[in-house]
């Protein structure tokens, strides 16, 4: 295990025992200095043995929140089939943490309510913060909202936005739970359990400095279609242009005004609908005055596609084309360093749409050396919250900076 030397406390494990995956991750993080934690971690952990690992490293003195992954992201790069922890030290950091139960009874009104008594709480701790720095008790302190929700519960972007209102100017980040590539049941861990169909967010408050980001790896393209038929609640299209939904996407994707580069060689093979073909083809929406991906999660029997965002006909989608990626990270790379100064870490949710494509371009090992690099740790998402939006396809997260 590969140990940086740095404040903020980052290990990982690939031990097939929680127990043994803990003791590992004790030679790097002593969890009695901790003022909270992270914890991202493969689906082929049985949840209840992980749990109780997690209970007694921890010993429930901090709040801990985590999820399932698609893949993790620990000081390796890319990673898997691991147990990924991010510690953060209480000298330096304050954390408290509230988790949404049962999102299919999901009451905005009250989940308003919860998020302002938890910026309330993590107020008071700023306090605690200025007298441990030394410095005058009105110092600034820097808070940002850390938020993981159940990748399958089509519930991110009520959620999202909820959760923002409330916030006020504490800007959110997050990502959405994933379990492989199975969609069949993720897990939220918080209060000391994982749990389907829930949400959680911890306020993360330090005198740091702190920087939320959002960048995307594509760009819209030429080709436009328009959503004739559409299950908004199961994030389904059924039509595309008045015709089946996933014929008409696979017609376009492989004509030939789309980029050639996407097509071509080891990316994609238009003749198929799979992963390979949504990670290098992605649809995008316009709203706001910028380009979001709406990214396909599956193509189904009947002819349809499910998204792994809401969906609704009248919808215009843009066939999106991949930017050089390898570019566009190390130019974020550049924009995080100008806002925070020397970075200690970067907490990052990246779709794992961004993975696989990046792996069938053969550009992966690159990715995972930038991230290396930098400090990048987390997991890949079914989809990533930025301020109010849920978006897909994107490399968000929290930089801190030393």
């Amino acid at each position: 295990m590969d140990i940086r030397n740095c404040e903020v406390g980052v290990a990982s494990s690939h031990a097939s025992d929680p127990y043994d995956a803990f003791e590992e991750i004790t030679r790097a993080i002593d969890p009695a200095t901790l003022a909270g934690a992270l914890m991202f971690c493969s689906h082929r952990y049985d949840r209840e043995r992980l749990a109780r690992a997690a209970r007694l490293w921890s010993m429930e003195r901090f709040p801990m929140i985590g999820c399932t992954s698609s893949g993790e992201l620990t000081e390796a790069g890319y990673d898997e089939d691991s147990i990924s922890l991010i510690g953060f030290p209480s000298d330096e950091f304050h954390m408290v943490s509230h988790l949404f139960e049962d999102l299919t009874q999901f009451d905005a009104g009250a989940a308003r309510a919860a998020v302002r008594d938890l910026v309330a709480r993590a107020e008071l701790g700023s306090a605690n913060l200025r007298r441990k720095g030394g410095g005058p008790v009105d110092a600034p302190v820097n808070h940002a909202a850390l938020f993981l929700v159940d990748g399958l519960s089509h519930s991110e972007e009520l959620l999202a936005m909820t959760v923002q209102e409330a916030l006020g100017e504490i800007p959110l980040v997050g990502g959405s739970s994933g379990d492989g590539m199975r969609f069949k049941e993720t897990g939220i861990f918080s209060d000391g359990d994982f749990h389907p169909a829930v949400a959680a967010v911890a306020i993360l408050s330090t005198r740091r400095p702190l920087h939320v980001f959002r960048r995307q790896h594509y760009k819209p393209g030429k080709l436009k279609m328009v959503v004739t038929g559409a299950d908004p609640g199961a994030r389904c299209v059924t039509e595309i242009n008045a015709e089946p939904a996933a014929q008409e996407y696979l017609r376009l994707a492989g004509s030939p005004d789309a980029d050639a580069a996407v097509i071509a060689g080891p990316l994609a093979d238009p003749s198929r609908l799979d992963m390979t073909l949504f990670a290098a083809c992605p649809p995008m929406v316009r709203a706001g005055g910028d380009y979001h991906v709406r990214a396909v999660q599956a193509a189904n029997p009947d002819g349809s596609l499910t998204f792994y965002c809401a969906i609704d006909e009248g919808i215009v989608l843009t066939l999106g084309e991949p930017v050089d990626q390898i570019e566009s990270l190390k130019a974020t790379m550049e924009d995080i360093r100008a806002a925070v100064g020397e970075v200690d870490h970067i907490i990052a949710f990246d779709c794992v749409l961004n993975r696989i494509n990046a792996e069938r371009r053969q550009i992966g090992r690159l990715v995972s050396e930038i991230y290396r690099r930098n400090g990048v740790v987390g997991f890949n998402t079914y989809g990533e919250q930025f301020h109010a939006l849920h978006v897909n396809q994107t490399f968000s997260g929290l930089a801190i900076g030393r």
